[in-house]
């Protein structure tokens, strides 16, 4: 499904299996009808780099699907290549999130209000940016799931991420572009005016969990409602794994922040 006129400008969509194991961790049930499914917006990671695009996404969007859920998994231009960073890849996640969910809605028949908002890794990132984004307009989403999320760009730029992610994201550090810092950083951004749950494996090497938890302090701190779930054993690709053992503690933050 095509948001835009860029290749990268594109989401896959997949819907709810008619069919479910008997011992599958489902849904809720808060509702019938499809007027009461929710749909996903899942933005995946890979530190904002060309190089990793949607596809590795796939078990984890598989996955929600069978539980019930609509899942539009979101690309977007990334650095490296396309005109991503500042500020493309920002601009392709505001345009998705508010139109990829009308455009579903269109064809499949979900709830375009009933959105919750997620993403991995510099995904998590977006998805924190992307609920502050649409909660100016009041459209706020029903819930964020974060999962490992570079939810501290300062702190991920001293700590230098990836070789320089952040730098390549936003055109260099802090003092150089501290503008892009203040409009781009979720720790600039709190109160974000929605329902917020990181899940944050405590074996992380990638992205520190400290990250998540200094998020989390500041944003309850400046009134948000959020929780924060670290597993002891998990690291930071078990986070979109649906056979490791850390994914019921996922799909029950997906159950969580959609529940009224």
């Amino acid at each position: 499904m095509a948001y835009g006129v860029h290749p990268d400008q594109v989401a896959d969509v997949w819907l709810p299996s008619a069919v479910r194991r008997a011992d599958a961790i489902r849904r809720p049930t808060v509702g019938t009808g499809t007027e009461r499914t929710p749909l996903v917006l899942f933005l995946h990671g890979g530190f904002w780099r060309h190089e990793w695009d949607r596809a590795h996404t796939g078990p984890l969007s598989a996955a929600l699907a069978g539980l019930g859920y609509a899942v539009a998994t979101v690309e977007y231009r990334r650095t490296g290549a396309s005109d991503g960073g500042w500020p493309g890849t920002f601009e392709d996640v505001s345009t998705a999130v508010r139109t990829v969910p009308e455009l579903v809605a269109s064809s499949a028949g979900v709830n375009p209000a009933r959105v919750v908002v997620a993403g991995h890794s510099a995904g998590g990132h977006l998805a924190l940016w992307a609920a502050a984004d649409l909660a100016r307009e009041g459209r706020a989403p029903i819930g964020v799931v974060a999962l490992a999320p570079v939810a501290d760009l300062r702190a991920a730029y001293q700590l230098d991420l990836d070789g320089g992610a952040v730098t390549a994201l936003l055109g260099g550090g802090p003092d150089v572009a501290p503008d892009h810092y203040a409009l781009a950083d979720p720790m600039s951004l709190v109160p974000l005016g929605a329902r917020l749950l990181l899940v944050h494996g405590a074996r992380d090497l990638l992205v520190p969990p400290e990250l998540s938890h200094r998020f989390a302090a500041a944003a309850r701190a400046a009134g948000d409602d959020v929780g924060l779930i670290e597993l002891p054993d998990a690291d930071h690709y078990d986070m979109i794994d649906p056979e490791s053992p850390a994914w019921p503690a996922v799909v029950q933050a997906f159950h969580a922040v959609e529940q009224p």
